[in-house]
């Protein structure tokens, strides 16, 4: 989901990131409020005007919704939660955390954050639009004030709802969590009452759609799905989490990889490995020294006929971070190295010296059977 992000400042130690699906929502913000909120509220202004307040009230929520998720992040970063960035993405913003709370008080306090700094927020901005309408300010700016003073009352009303991964959900969570000293069974209750309230929010927006707002329907109609999406994947999430934190992986890894030498022509690559062995990545080795790897996504960068024609010394990939893991990394990482990436076998290494490969294909085995033996209740 968060992949094609691009950072755009740096703020208290997070990098903020502008996910490309925000483009498309800033403008439909802006647009909805230049030509449809505003000239609704105060009308008679003229339509430069509009624009000019439907775009600064959508950069204020812009920087609203950064200043929420930040709440979040720095209340992480003082209970030692790593945080890699905060993300703002077409259905609002997440501070993605590397790991879960480690304890309820810390996972409460966490969540609450966020929806507090919006409430504060809506105080500021609405104090400030009293202060322009006793001064005589002009009505443009009062009223990008208000509506940014309710639009963030209204973020964090929606933001407590008790549903995960909304936080309203972690916040019961927390309580359900201390209470039953369970984190997976608090985790499977407020999931459910996620995705219910997304199928909930599926619905309404399929009735706005047939009272004739396309816009509004559709807007409750994905915002419901993502829920719901969400909310399902975030307790999968959790029982891999389960399933594997603190597992190094050199307890997954298939030692004595089949590897090649980098004198190998492409062609003989291909007819005598590829196509015997069926795996994605070979580890290229000479002298038992480790080079780098080969696999599909290498040779595709020279056509066929090229084959005989070329050596895996010239189109392997380097031994590097992005393809290697050291046999004491937790697996948890390796899993998440394995998302970014988009590969799905990796060299496993000792210093320089290779002693495995683990899979994406065998890492899922393992859990399946795992959930098969234990249940997933």
């Amino acid at each position: 989901m968060l992949e094609k992000r691009l950072t755009i400042f740096r703020l208290l130690g997070f990098d903020v990131k502008l996910h490309i699906s925000w483009a498309a929502i800033a403008l439909l913000v802006a647009w909805s409020l230049a030509k449809g909120y505003f000239p609704f509220v105060y009308p008679g202004l003229s339509v430069p005007i509009y624009w000019w307040m439907g775009a600064s009230a959508a950069l204020a929520l812009f920087l609203s919704i950064v200043i929420h998720e930040l709440a979040h992040s720095v209340v992480a970063k003082k209970y030692g939660i790593r945080i890699k960035g905060i993300t703002l993405f077409i259905f609002g913003g997440v501070a993605e955390m590397e790991e879960e709370p480690a304890s309820p008080g810390p996972e409460f306090r966490m969540a609450i954050a966020g929806p507090i700094a919006s409430i504060l927020l809506g105080a500021g901005f609405y104090s400030l639009n009293v202060l322009g309408r006793g001064l005589a300010w002009p009505v443009p700016l009062t009223g990008v004030l208000l509506y940014l003073a309710w639009i963030n009352w209204v973020l964090a009303l929606f933001n407590l709802v008790p549903a995960f991964p909304l936080d309203g959900g972690r916040v019961l969570r927390a309580y359900l969590w201390g209470r039953h000293g369970d984190l997976r069974r608090a985790t499977r209750i407020t999931s459910n009452i996620g995705a219910a309230f997304g199928a909930w929010l599926i619905v309404f927006g399929g009735f706005v759609f047939l009272l004739g707002n396309f816009i509004g329907g559709m807007w409750w109609f994905l915002i419901g799905l993502f829920l719901r999406n969400a909310s399902q994947s975030s307790y999968q999430q959790l029982l891999i989490r389960k399933a594997f934190e603190g597992e190094p992986i050199r307890r997954f890894m298939t030692p004595n990889p089949v590897v090649v030498p980098p004198e190998l022509s492409i062609a003989a690559l291909v007819e005598d490995y590829v196509y015997k062995y069926h795996h994605e990545l070979f580890p290229v080795m000479t002298d038992s020294k480790l080079l780098g790897c080969i696999g599909p996504p290498q040779l595709k960068r020279i056509s066929r006929n090229e084959w005989s024609r070329h050596s895996v010394q010239d189109l392997l990939a380097p031994f590097s971070q992005e393809n290697a893991v050291t046999s004491d990394t937790d697996t948890i990482r390796v899993l998440s190295l394995m998302r970014r990436t988009g590969n799905s076998r990796l060299m496993v290494v000792e210093g320089s010296q290779l002693v495995g490969v683990v899979t994406l294909k065998d890492l899922l085995a393992f859990l399946a059977l795992k959930m098969e033996l234990e249940g997933n209740e």
